[in-house]
C-alpha cells in the first residue's frame, strides 16, 4: 500500500485526474500532483450561487475563491484542460436539506442544468512548500487525511449560508513554527498563514485526538498545534442553509487543477445567474 502511494506521488496531474475519472484512484490527494493547485469544491443551484459567492468574499481565509463554472457547464475551463467537475474528484459528498445523504465517486447522474460549481483554494497546496523546507507533516508521511475540526469562530453570513469556521491541524516542532507562518502566508489562495497557534481550547476544540473530519495525528512530544482555516467550512455553512441539494468534495479528496501552485489565478469568475456568459 505504501509503495503504491509513493508511486502515485510521482504522477502528474493529467495522469492522476485520468485515474480518478476512470474510478481507479479514490483516496485522498495530500502530497499528490506536486506543483499544481488543489481545490475544495462546492456545487449548488444557480438560485443560491450568488449568495454563496458573497459568503466566500466575506470569508476569504476559509473560502479563497479560485474558480467558478458557467451555469450548467461542468467543465472548469479556467482551471485547466479537460477538467470535468462531475468526474474528476476521488469522492463526493451529497447533501440534501443540509444533511449528508450519500458519498459517491462520480456525480454525472446528479448533474443539473442549473448547477454552478465553485473551486476554493486548499491547504494541500502550501504543504509542498513546507515539505520542501524540510518541515515534516505527519499525515503525509503516514498516508492519512489531515485532521479537521469545527471551531467556535463564526463566519460572516450571506443569505442562508452561515456557521462556524473549520480548521485543519498540523503538529509542528516549536523551532519550525515561525518558518511555517512565513511560508504559508505566501499562499493566500491556499488559506495563507495559520488562523491559530497553540491552545486548541481558545478556538473551541476540546480533544485533538477526535477530529470531526479526516484522521487523528500523533500529538505526542513537544510539538505545537497549528491550525489553518479550512475549505470544509462551506460544508458546515450548508448544514444551516438546508439547500435541497448541495454537493462537495469528500474532505481530503480534492480537485487537482493545471494551475501552478504559485501562480496568480486569473479572475475568470462568472455571473452564476447567466447561462454560458462570463463576466
Amino acid at each position: 500500500m505504501a509503495d503504491a502511494y509513493e508511486e502515485i506521488r510521482t504522477w502528474d496531474q493529467f495522469r492522476l485526474r485520468q485515474s480518478i475519472r476512470n474510478g481507479d484512484y479514490t483516496a485522498h490527494t495530500a502530497g499528490l500532483a506536486r506543483g499544481t493547485l488543489q481545490t475544495n469544491v462546492a456545487i449548488m443551484s444557480a438560485e443560491h450561487a450568488l449568495d454563496f459567492m458573497r459568503f466566500c468574499q466575506r470569508n476569504p481565509k476559509p473560502c479563497p475563491l479560485v474558480g467558478v463554472s458557467d451555469t450548467g457547464n461542468p467543465m472548469m475551463f479556467t482551471l485547466g484542460a479537460d477538467i470535468d467537475i462531475r468526474r474528476d474528484i476521488p469522492a463526493y459528498n451529497i447533501y440534501r436539506n443540509g444533511i449528508l445523504d450519500a458519498e459517491q465517486p462520480d456525480i454525472t447522474d446528479l448533474w443539473q442544468d442549473d448547477f454552478v460549481a465553485f473551486a476554493l483554494g486548499c491547504s494541500f497546496t502550501f504543504e509542498r512548500a513546507l515539505q520542501a523546507a524540510a518541515i515534516p507533516l505527519w499525515h503525509i508521511d503516514n498516508n492519512t487525511t489531515v485532521p479537521m475540526f469545527r471551531t467556535n469562530i463564526e463566519t460572516i453570513a450571506a443569505g442562508p449560508f452561515h456557521g462556524k469556521t473549520v480548521v485543519s491541524l498540523r503538529m509542528i516542532d516549536p523551532s519550525d513554527v515561525d518558518r511555517v507562518v512565513k511560508i504559508s502566508k505566501n499562499y493566500p489562495l491556499a488559506h495563507g498563514a495559520p488562523l491559530h497557534i497553540g491552545d486548541p481550547g481558545q478556538i473551541g476544540i476540546t480533544d485533538l485526538s477526535q477530529p470531526e473530519w479526516g484522521d487523528p495525528v500523533s500529538i505526542k512530544g513537544d510539538k505545537v498545534p497549528v491550525f489553518w482555516a479550512c475549505g470544509v467550512t462551506p460544508q458546515v455553512a450548508i448544514e444551516a442553509a438546508k439547500l435541497p441539494i448541495f454537493i462537495t468534495h469528500k474532505p481530503g479528496h480534492m480537485l487537482i487543477t493545471d494551475v501552478h501552485e504559485q501562480a496568480e489565478v486569473p479572475n475568470h469568475t462568472t455571473n452564476p445567474n447567466q447561462h454560458g456568459e462570463t463576466s
